[in-house]
């Protein structure tokens, strides 16, 4: 018994416990890695505490609530996409292959989290928080904004008559691409890569 009882001590002595952020670090991975479910059943926190091998009352030490876990997975992929961007735009003077190469981009980061493939279209949100289908928007919003700078850098370079409405109305179409890739993505239970032909179907969308 007093043996047993010394390894239970040196096993308690040498677990280690997360970090401070860690936690947080892996509820969210957790999350996301739930909503990979091809099926799209709603994440409970029951389900989601039961992953880690936690209490509910431990998720909610770290977020108020579901609605805070799914702000802070926008927030993971906004920094990430806008990472991505910035770096693109900082190495890719031409303004053409800055748009090819975002859209990309935004079809790549979708095949490698499918679990955000569906927050960025909004589908596990809708019964979660009006706020974070509108923050998600936003972000949409903000990608488009990138590409449609790309566009006035393109028509500057190669000499293009294009009113503010086309590069607008170009600049949607793009999105609207993106997006139906990921919709795609997301209604094969993630089995249909978005960047199949992407690079063609680009190509045409691209042509002046």
């Amino acid at each position: 018994m007093e043996s047993n009882t010394n390894s239970l001590i040196e096993e308690a002595k040498t677990r280690k416990r997360p970090k401070p952020g860690e936690r947080r670090v892996q509820i969210l991975q957790a999350l996301a890695e739930m909503l990979e479910n091809p099926q799209g059943e709603r994440v409970t926190t029951a389900a989601l505490a039961a992953k880690i091998q936690v209490s509910e009352a431990a998720l909610y030490r770290h977020f108020a609530s579901k609605a805070q876990m799914f702000d802070g997975l926008i927030a993971f992929i906004e920094q990430s996409i806008f990472g991505l961007i910035n770096q693109i735009i900082a190495k890719e003077e031409n303004g053409k292959q800055q748009i090819q190469e975002i859209a990309m981009m935004l079809l790549a980061f979708s095949e490698k989290n499918p679990g955000m493939t569906r927050v960025l279209l909004g589908d596990s949100l809708f019964q979660e928080d009006n706020r974070l289908q509108e923050r998600i928007n936003q972000v949409l919003e903000r990608v488009e904004a990138s590409i449609k700078q790309s566009f006035r850098i393109m028509q500057t370079q190669h000499n293009i008559t294009w009113t503010a409405d086309d590069i607008t109305h170009r600049s949607s179409l793009i999105m609207s691409y993106v997006i139906g890739r990921w919709h795609r993505f997301a209604r094969s239970g993630f089995t249909k890569s978005p960047l199949d032909n992407a690079t063609s179907s680009m190509s045409i969308l691209l042509l002046v």
